[in-house]
């Protein structure tokens, strides 16, 4: 389940990870942890990164190693996964349950509006 929007930290220009790519002159490998995120959040991959998608990201093999000597991401046999993506970001199931929830509230609001506190059709979805 896509996001329509990912969290980035406030403090992550100073991250330990991030200066150490900065220290480095690897300013690229940052453009490319954010349009991860970006690309993680927009297609629900719960912070997958397929080998495919390096190109979507606006990186080459180089950068993807470089996330991964520094920990912000971890090697995986079809791609990469971002670091700690569950602590900081919705995941997938998450966000469906948010849209089931908006969902059933939608339908008890028109409910009761249009048919009174008794009706209670909203509980069968017609």
């Amino acid at each position: 389940m896509p996001l329509p929007w990912v969290r980035l930290d406030t403090q992550f220009p100073t991250n330990p990870k991030v200066l150490a790519l900065v220290e480095g002159k690897k300013y690229r490998a940052i453009a490319v942890y954010t349009c991860g995120l970006s690309y993680a959040g927009a297609h629900g991959t719960d912070g997958f990164i397929p080998k495919m998608a390096l190109p979507f990201v606006h990186s080459t093999a180089r950068e993807a190693a470089d996330l991964v000597e520094v920990g912000l991401w971890h090697e995986d046999k079809k791609g990469w996964l971002i670091h700690d993506w569950a602590d900081y970001q919705q995941t997938s199931v998450e966000t469906a349950d948010t849209l089931h929830a908006k969902r059933v509230g939608a339908r008890k609001g028109n409910c009761i509006r249009w048919h009174g506190h008794d009706c209670g059709c909203w509980k069968d979805g017609t």
